[in-house]
């Protein structure tokens, strides 16, 4: 521990409780490394504010003492934007604690940064509303986490982004200051919207602490279905179909085969959707909002029969109970775990225009084998939206420890130049949910357009010009100010 940061642990000793402070190594550890396990950092100490108050004390002694702050949420970053730096020259900002839903109400809660989604989730619920975003980590991703990613998910299709649920944010500012935004005001035209501007910074420009969010009403029922195509483009077209016949669908999902024969030897006991084979899978979720709309199974249905009888989907399932429409979601969550325990891999979060995503996923797995021989690419996510999970998988001879570490420092990083060019000659985007955070910072600097990367880096000095703030995440390290 430097002596700047013990003069700040030991200013915020006056100011924090006895759990407000964690230095024992032990306890910090789980929180050095990123969901992945590929990143590991180290942090002298672990900072966990009971309230915004606190985290004004914190963040103005680390300004006093030029000690560097890590906000996290959850640690579930697929990028390595809650990891502290390996020197352990920042501490670990915790907002766990800060976990009290504020106001709960008929269009809108107010929910502080550290409430995990699952449980904001449940409370909505009680209210018959909802928080209408979900994912697979919504059992421990936390409201900060997300609002500072800007997450997406799987109902993106119908309700969009983070960006477009989030009404009004309360941060603490690089200077101590608070900005509070949780009045959600229809109309307020006072210049920048500084709420925007924070949402999807990853915690770089300001550390979030609150969050007022958008409710909608709870479902009143859904309809589950499962189909099976024969490749990307039917399955698009099948999403136009859906989408000329009505509003009701919320998401549509796309798998290869491989990728379900992974999800179901990852999950003892489950058991696929349909009976026979088929080279890709699609999760389709319809719902309504009152008894009055017309029927969410009816409606898959009627979409459904005719494209089963033309040929456009060559088998499909409605499930028949909340049991099994549970088990087709819980396939669809254990993906990323799934994907992981198959093997290393180059895994990329990326987006093209959803008209040219069917042939993305064909021609691009293809190049990429084609330029790596033994790798084996695929992709699996959310087509409505454009975004998809591309993978390329090691090699089967690289297992070992060794040979994945090896792979992973030097031929990953070439694999994923040549997916981010492709997805960059699409007229893509190189980070579509998940963020740059470390993992893709080189790759940002080398692909973003120069006006671009000089606006973002004259935000991150003027509203954190001491560069305080989640150093080195998003972009290059800020040189203090003198």
């Amino acid at each position: 521990m430097t002596p700047a940061q013990q003069a700040m642990l030991a200013d915020l000793s006056h100011r924090l409780d006895r759990a407000g402070i964690v230095t024992d190594p032990a306890l910090i550890a789980p929180w050095e490394r990123d969901w992945r396990g590929r990143w590991h950092g180290r942090s002298p100490a672990l900072l966990a504010p009971a309230s915004t108050g606190d985290v004004v004390a914190i963040v103005q002694a680390a300004a006093r003492h030029r000690v560097s702050l890590v906000p996290q949420g959850g640690n579930s970053s697929m990028v390595a934007g809650a990891t502290p730096p390996e020197d352990g020259s920042a501490l670990i900002l915790s907002l766990r604690r800060m976990n009290r839903i504020r106001a709960l109400g008929e269009a809108m809660v107010v929910a502080e940064a550290g409430v995990v989604l699952q449980t904001l989730h449940t409370a909505a619920l009680e209210t018959e509303r909802r928080f209408p975003l979900t994912l697979g980590a919504r059992g421990s991703a936390t409201i900060g986490g997300l609002v500072s990613t800007n997450a997406g998910g799987t109902q993106v299709l119908r309700f969009g982004t983070m960006r477009g649920l989030v009404l009004g944010v309360e941060a603490v500012l690089a200077d101590g200051s608070v900005h509070d935004g949780l009045a959600a005001l229809a109309k307020d035209n006072r210049g920048y919207s500084l709420d925007q501007l924070l949402i999807g910074a990853e915690g770089t420009l300001a550390v979030v602490t609150a969050a007022a969010l958008k409710l909608v009403p709870a479902v009143a029922a859904r309809a589950v279905a499962w189909a099976g195509v024969a490749d990307p483009e039917a399955a698009l077209a099948l999403l136009r179909r859906f989408q000329r016949a009505g509003d009701g669908v919320e998401s549509f999902e796309i798998l290869p085969a491989e990728t379900l024969a992974a999800a179901l030897a990852h999950r003892p006991g489950a058991r696929a959707p349909l009976a026979g084979a088929h080279r890709w899978h699609l999760l389709i979720e319809a719902t309504a909002a009152s008894a009055a709309a017309e029927p969410p199974a009816a409606f898959v249905e009627r979409v459904l029969g005719p494209a089963l009888a033309d040929g456009l989907v060559e088998d499909a399932t409605i499930a028949a109970s909340e049991a099994q429409a549970e088990a087709f979601w819980a396939l669809r969550d254990s993906l990323s775990d799934a994907e992981r325990a198959t093997g290393p891999a180059a895994q990329h979060d990326i987006a093209v225009p959803v008209d040219a995503m069917p042939r993305f996923m064909i021609e691009a797995a293809a190049a990429c084998e084609a330029r790596f021989p033994g790798t084996h690419a695929s992709g699996f996510g959310h087509l409505g939206d454009g975004n998809i999970h591309f993978h390329v998988r090691a090699p089967a001879h690289v297992r070992d420890a060794a040979d994945r570490d090896r792979w992973y420092a030097e031929e990953a990083p070439a694999i994923s130049r040549f997916v981010h060019d492709l997805v960059t000659a699409a007229g893509g985007t190189i980070s579509a949910e998940h963020g740059i955070g470390q993992m893709k910072r080189a790759e940002l600097a080398r692909l973003a357009p120069p006006g671009r990367l000089a606006a973002l880096a004259a935000i991150k000095v003027a509203l954190d010009p001491l560069g305080i703030l989640n150093p080195g995440k998003l972009l290059a390290p800020v040189p203090p100010a003198q």
